[in-house]
């Protein structure tokens, strides 16, 4: 049986209409060297460990989006967290429709394509699970899971103390039954038509962290272009999310991003979103607010609003006073 979702066949009639539905804008891409920072410096002396603070700051305010390496993650355990995605993508696509009786993952973690899409520029070529830390069954998953989530509320911290703010409030609001792991994969896609893995679009919780391959595709809004990041398999990605820009009344940035398809080739990349509950209210922790304050279930239901209505997400700018 065939692992692939049937994206071509479901999606045809927007091929079909390529040349009077194509709203896709020309682009300026360009590459990049992401700010790369060294989270071991974090353990040495004071003055490295405040230099190595600075720079996340800077790159969370000045990019939003940056790496980080030796961040204590083997390369042991994200080998066996990929033959893992290996093994579970490869299963027929049927099991993974019905991934609570075949593969041990919630009911409705199996997501692929995007069943509001209207036109090519909504379409993202890819299939993924969306799994809640608390569901996870796997070893090599949950020793993943467990890791990130430990830097992800590390860097938080250091973002909030730039603030006058403690880490405290992500330790309380931001738990294992609230944070979610990704896996995702691009299959490749042979129609030349300039189609998205996923399209462009703001990350909805604090902090992403992402481990991707080596086949590329991931790009980032910087100064009205866009930037193809170079991958890096000693790196994880960090970005920073709308609930961030909005809890720092707008001091770090959520970038726009996307990820384009590969002709030949299939892309696989995994991701901890570090996420509140959703009675949590998001307020801007300094005066005047750039941001109304917002439950995380208000925030999500905008945003599945906006995307069942228009076929994108608007994000932030519902929150505008």
């Amino acid at each position: 049986m065939d692992p692939d979702p049937p994206l071509h066949e479901t999606y045809k009639p927007l091929f079909a209409n390529t040349k009077s539905n194509n709203d896709r804008p020309h682009v300026t891409v360009e590459e990049r060297d992401l700010p790369s920072i060294d989270l071991s410096r974090l353990s040495q002396n004071e003055a490295e460990k405040e230099k190595c603070k600075e720079e996340i700051i800077r790159a969370a305010h000045e990019w939003g989006f940056f790496q980080v390496i030796n961040h204590g993650i083997s390369m042991e355990l994200l080998e066996k967290l990929r033959e893992e995605q290996v093994r579970v993508f490869n299963q027929p696509f049927q099991n993974k429709c019905r991934e609570d009786k075949f593969l041990n993952f919630s009911a409705g973690s199996y997501r692929w394509g995007t069943p509001t899409a209207t036109s090519l520029s909504q379409l993202s070529w890819s299939e993924a699970f969306h799994i809640p830390v608390t569901d996870i069954s796997s070893s090599s998953m949950e020793a993943f899971a467990t890791k990130v989530a430990s830097l992800a509320q590390k860097l938080a911290g250091i973002l909030a103390e730039k603030l006058g703010h403690k880490s405290s409030f992500f330790q309380e609001s931001c738990l294992p039954s609230t944070c979610y792991l990704r896996l995702n994969r691009y299959p490749p896609c042979p129609i030349p038509l300039g189609i998205y893995g996923i399209m462009p679009h703001t990350d909805s919780d604090f902090i992403t962290i992402l481990h991707q391959d080596q086949v590329g595709g991931l790009r980032l809004a910087k100064d009205g272009k866009w930037v193809s990041v170079k991958p890096n398999p000693d790196a994880f990605f960090i970005n920073i999310g709308d609930l961030f820009q909005a809890w720092s009344n707008g001091f770090y940035t959520s970038v726009e991003h996307c990820v384009v398809t590969h002709p030949t080739k299939e892309r696989l990349s995994a991701a901890y979103f570090l996420c509140p509950s959703n009675e949590t209210v998001i307020e801007s922790c300094s005066k005047p607010s750039v941001y109304t304050k917002f439950s995380f279930r208000e925030y999500r239901q905008k945003v599945q609003e906006d995307v069942r209505l228009y076929g994108y997400k608007v994000g932030l700018p519902r929150f505008l006073p």
